[in-house]
């Protein structure tokens, strides 16, 4: 049985999606962050970097949600597009790893969370989410899926960003990105994606993003307060 170590953030999602996808038997273990659950001895010993998510497939680990995501299609046999595609669903996959989770999450902390002064990081980190999603918005102009013609681990990557697409870039980013919407809302009528979704209310996650919650997140913030 493959579990799930959840927390309902873009990462996790987008794994829930697959398995919801690919009809693949699971169990979810939340990991509440901002209690810093994730940095417990148990879960350190899955992902020794702490963060979500992780799976455990009859007992061997793997973490790193884009490496979770390739382990699950390979697993399944679904969602990796033609032969022919292979090239393009791995650039395409490393292009959503390494820029639009990176510098959408580094807008988000700058924009809601970070301590003045932040203008610089805003602007920074803003532009290039947005240069990235600008991207994946031109190269759908043409298609109706990222890659290929079929629906791929690419197109349930970018949804796990789309979710929280307005607290990255704002609540008007989406009327500049047409075709990126459109394969948004399509995902989200999936039954897949109906039920990913809903996981957010089956379990309860702390909210508050109080000093103790703070302390966990952001503990280089402790080095600030020491100068």
């Amino acid at each position: 049985m493959i579990k799930l170590y959840f927390h309902p953030s873009p990462n996790p999602m987008k794994v829930a999606l697959l398995l919801e996808e690919a009809a693949m038997p699971y169990e979810i273990v939340p990991v509440d962050t901002r209690k810093g659950e994730q940095f417990l001895p148990e879960f350190l010993a899955i992902n020794p970097n702490g963060k979500t998510p992780a799976i455990t497939d009859d007992g061997h680990a793997v973490f790193d949600s884009n490496a979770i995501l390739l382990y699950l299609a390979e697993k399944s046999g679904k969602f990796m597009g033609a032969a022919d595609d292979r090239g393009q669903v791995l650039s395409w996959l490393m292009f959503i790893a390494s820029g639009i989770g990176p510098y959408s999450g580094q807008a988000v902390h700058f924009k809601h969370f970070a301590p003045e002064p932040k203008t610089y990081a805003v602007n920074r980190y803003t532009f290039e989410a947005e240069r990235h999603f600008g991207i994946l918005e031109k190269h759908l102009g043409s298609r109706e899926f990222l890659v290929g013609d079929h629906y791929t681990i690419v197109d349930i990557a970018f949804w796990g960003w789309g979710r929280v697409v307005p607290f990255v870039l704002g609540e008007a980013a989406w009327a500049s990105m047409p075709n990126l919407k459109r394969l948004f809302d399509a995902i989200n009528a999936r039954p897949a994606a109906i039920t990913a979704a809903a996981l957010r209310e089956k379990y309860t996650f702390k909210a508050e993003m109080d000093d103790a919650a703070r302390a966990v997140l952001f503990p280089q913030n402790a080095r600030l307060a020491a100068d």
